[in-house]
This record gives C-alpha cells, structure tokens and sequence, in this order.
C-alpha cells in the first residue's frame, strides 16, 4: 500500500511505443506522485492515448518500463487495473436507469459483502459527486455535467488507489465544468488523478502537476507554479500609481537588475524588472521603488504566465519545461 506524500504512483522510464514503422511515444519518462491532480496536456495525436494504453496494460511497449502502483505495468496488469478508476471521454449509460440503480450494478462487480454496507457505498459515493438529489431519477433527464459525474462516481466505487480520467469537462457548460472540477479537487484526499485534457483553464485551476506532450515526446513536466513562472530570467512586476519613471532609473542603476521597463495606462504603471538575483530583489525591489513618496504600489509579485501561453510557446515554438 501506497502511503508515503512522496510516493510515486505512476513511473515510466524511458517508455516507447511504434506502430507499423511509427513511433507514437519516444523514450517517456514520467512521475506522478501519490494525491497529485496531474494534467497530461498535448495535441491531438501526441500519444496521450497510447501512454495510457500502456499504463493499463492493453498495449505492450516497444521499449523501456512502466509501473503503476510500484508494479510492472504489463505484467501485473490484472491487479493494477483491481486499483484504478477509469472514466471514458463519452460515458455510456442504460438510460432508464437511475444513478443509484447505475452504481448499485457498478458495484456488484466489485463487491459481495453485505447489502447494507453496499448500499451505504453508493450513498456514499453520490455524496461525493454532487447527486444525492438526483440518485433516483431516470439519467435520460441528467445533464452533460450530471452524466460526466455520475461517470467519475462509477469510476470511484471501487475505492481506487489511481483515477485515469480522460477529457473529464469536454463539451460542458461553464457549470458544468465548474462542478466536475469540483468533484476532482474532493476525491483528491481519497485517490490520485491522472487526467488528460484540452481545457488550459481547467488544468491551470485544479492540476498540481503538469506534464506536456508534443509527437510522442515529453516536452515539460513541473509543478504547475513552476510552469506559470516561466522559465530563464525571473521577472517581477510591480503595478503603482503615480508617475514611475524615477522608480525605473533607480532599479536600472542595481548591478542585480539586467532590465527595467515601464508601461503606462490610464494613470496606472506597470514596472518590469528583469533580474540576476532574486534574494536581491525580494530585499530591495520595493524599497527602491517606495522611496519615491510620490508614488503608491498597487501590487507586487514575481511574473507569471497563463498556462495557455505556456503550452502554445511549448508546443509550437519546440522549448521545453523541466
């Protein structure tokens, strides 16, 4: 049993997959640590499908290793899958069934002891989803968010160890999503999430980690703060009021500071300092900036980059994370 914070729950080393002369995944060397929320990003045909496929068992690499759960991936791929909840992109469901009747016949594949600890279960798990008000309704009336939790709910029955869910807020309403992301961030003290996804803001809201894929090659991997603060030079930004420009040239004269820029709108500057030594700048910067008492600092904080911007640089301007 896994019960270490640092534990790895999925490992891959070196992991490779070719299909008739076509390499889908190159030499994959993945971590992801128990309890994380990992987002497991890529175009269309980077070989998010083939990763999971292989972690699962259902396809045999052409090289290197995966294990899940400290387990060889292929070869113990039986009692793997015992521990894993899995939710498809599009959930399929017997439509005159209700969402009780749905995790009750779910749940008899897993479990035979008695009726009332099954039961309390499955109240148990509609709890966790958000559906206890909609348990014994026909799922023809659910939504596309009802049906996408109902589906995290069968994949969570089981009490599993890892939940591999693909594309889990795809084609939702703003609603929709808010509540599957939701159900995500409770089953996290329960499980770890493994998820694919296309959606960026979702990723950047719930996900820890992130790991990018780009034609079959791990492109980043990094705790999702990590990523949102670039990589290279460190920045900071500080917003004021008031004219900033004798704020600027003191920051530009510090042997730690290799750029300054101001930018004006509307009354309010933005102040970019690009620097060589973050203790430096942590001690110094707003001291500097605060000597000018005709200026006021509205906020302060080391640069960051929306995770769409992130990806969009990786991906098509071939960088790469860490």
């Amino acid at each position: 049993m896994i019960d270490s914070p640092n534990s790895l729950v999925i490992e891959t080393k070196s992991l490779s997959k070719t299909y008739k002369g076509v390499q889908a995944l190159k030499s994959l060397n993945l971590k992801v640590k128990q309890h994380s929320i990992f987002g497991f990003l890529g175009p269309n045909g980077a070989g998010k499908t083939t990763t999971i496929k292989l972690l699962l068992g259902l396809a045999r690499p052409t090289g290197g290793t995966a294990s899940v759960f400290g387990q060889d991936a292929l070869r113990d791929s039986v009692a793997i899958r015992r521990r894993v909840g899995y939710l498809a992109q599009d959930p399929r469901y017997y439509e005159h069934m209700t969402a009780r009747e749905t995790l009750r016949f779910t749940a008899n594949f897993f479990f035979s002891g008695p009726k009332a600890a099954i039961e309390e279960r499955i109240q148990e798990t509609l709890g966790l989803v958000g559906l206890e008000d909609k348990a014994d309704r026909p799922i023809k009336g659910f939504s596309g968010g009802e049906r996408q939790r109902l589906g995290i709910a069968q994949a969570q029955i089981n009490y599993p160890d890892l939940l591999i869910l693909d594309e889990p807020a795809a084609s939702l309403d703003p609603q929709g999503r808010r509540d599957v992301l939701e159900v995500m961030e409770r089953l996290r003290k329960y499980t770890t999430i493994f998820y694919s996804t296309h959606i960026l803001d979702d990723v950047q809201r719930v996900s820890d980690t992130v790991a990018i894929l780009n034609h079959g090659e791990l492109v980043a991997q990094a705790p999702i703060e990590e990523l949102l603060a670039g990589s290279g030079s460190v920045v900071y930004q500080v917003g004021i009021r008031g004219d900033g420009e004798t704020a600027r040239q003191a920051l530009a004269s510090q042997p730690w500071v290799i750029a300054a820029t101001l930018k004006t709108k509307n009354g309010t500057s933005l102040l970019g300092v690009t620097v060589s030594n973050e203790e430096a700048a942590e001690t110094e910067l707003l001291r500097l900036v605060l000597a000018d008492r005709t200026v006021k600092v509205t906020e302060f904080g080391r640069q960051k980059y929306d995770l769409e911007e992130v990806f969009l640089n990786i991906v098509e301007g071939g960088g790469n994370g860490k």
